[in-house]
């Protein structure tokens, strides 16, 4: 099994990484990438969870998002090699079929972070509440701005125009937070409130940031809110800013609460983000699969929700009233990357 599973994929983009060598029941971890601080946190969560549990563990990544081709090979290979659960980041809903498949000979799939639009690929998602985090970040920025929100010019930064689940609820939580209505809560921009100046794509990274702010500006040079995806984008969004002469003038939101995203709110670059707990993912994942593994028991979904809550708490040293957070000393305590 190690000897399948170890194998590089270079030729679609998909490398087999080191991971645990615990005898017992085996295991597939699936991210997107091995760079993104997030996933590697991931990782040592599933590495965590595999060491307590006697999981022998598999880790994969692929290149980048949206690339579903990688993640695809790696679910074939970790059915092949007669795995009990797969634990995985979708890059997005191509990976259904085969992860239905996986289903199908017994195996227990468990998305992290980003469930998948078709139910009956998955068992169960661990992850943040991604509509609470953007509700959070939207109620804050509407509370700091008080009666200029009614005049708000929004820019928005998502990871593309794909629909990605995570997305979506982000993007519409922070827009129903700020009190704009979403006729379509499943589709990117089907709001018509003329304070959103915009959506733009171009990853979540300070590149995609940068390239998407920029383009924003130039439609609309007096933004004074920008919701991002995550924190490195947030970055390329100051960045475009203060080429500008602008980065006074906007506050800017966003999602994750990596170590340098919270020290990015401790600077004042960004004024507030909704920290996620990937560690938390990971090894509650990996705790399902050992269950299953022994009765067959599958993993509840948390109160009130269709998924596992992993938890979020909004990072912010300028608290608003009505909207409960914790300060960067405490957000730093709990980041990763």
């Amino acid at each position: 099994m190690k000897a399948l599973l170890k194998t590089a994929l270079v030729g679609v983009g998909l490398f087999a990484l080191a991971s645990t060598a615990q005898a017992g029941v085996g295991a597939c971890l699936i991210t997107k990438n091995n760079t993104n601080p997030f996933f590697v946190k991931m990782k040592e969560g599933a590495e965590q969870g595999a060491a307590a549990n006697g999981i022998d563990l598999q880790s994969f990544a692929g290149e980048k998002d949206g690339d579903a081709a990688p993640q695809i090979t790696a679910i074939e290979n970790c059915v092949a090699a007669g795995v009990k659960g797969i634990l995985i980041t979708p890059s997005n809903d191509d990976v259904g079929p085969a992860l239905k498949d996986a289903r199908s000979k017994g195996i227990l799939v468990i998305s992290l972070d980003t469930p998948l639009g078709d139910t009956e690929a998955q068992d169960m998602t661990f992850a943040t509440d991604n509509f609470e985090a953007g509700l959070l970040i939207g109620k804050w920025a509407k509370a700091q701005l008080g009666d200029k929100a009614a005049d708000a010019k929004i820019a928005m930064l998502n990871i593309n125009k794909d629909n990605i689940s995570v997305d979506v609820l982000r993007d519409t939580g922070f827009l129903t937070g700020f009190g704009i209505e979403v006729p379509n809560p499943k589709v990117l921009g089907s709001e018509t409130d003329p304070r959103v100046v915009g959506h733009e794509g171009w990853g979540p990274n300070p590149e995609g940031g940068q390239k998407g702010m920029e383009l924003l500006l130039a439609k609309e040079p007096n933004i004074n809110v920008v919701y991002t995806i995550n924190e490195p984008a947030a970055e390329g969004a100051y960045a475009a800013l203060k080429a500008a002469g602008k980065e006074g003038q906007a506050l800017i939101v966003s999602v994750d609460g990596g170590c340098p995203g919270v020290k990015s709110v401790a600077g004042g670059v960004i004024g507030a983000t909704s920290q996620q707990y990937p560690l938390l993912m990971a090894s509650k994942g990996i705790e399902a699969i050992a269950a299953f593994a022994k009765d067959g028991s599958k993993p509840a979904v948390s109160e009130g929700l269709s998924f596992f809550n992993t938890g979020v708490n909004l990072i912010t040293d300028k608290p608003a009233d009505g909207v409960q957070s914790i300060d960067t000393k405490e957000g730093l305590a709990k980041c990763w990357g």
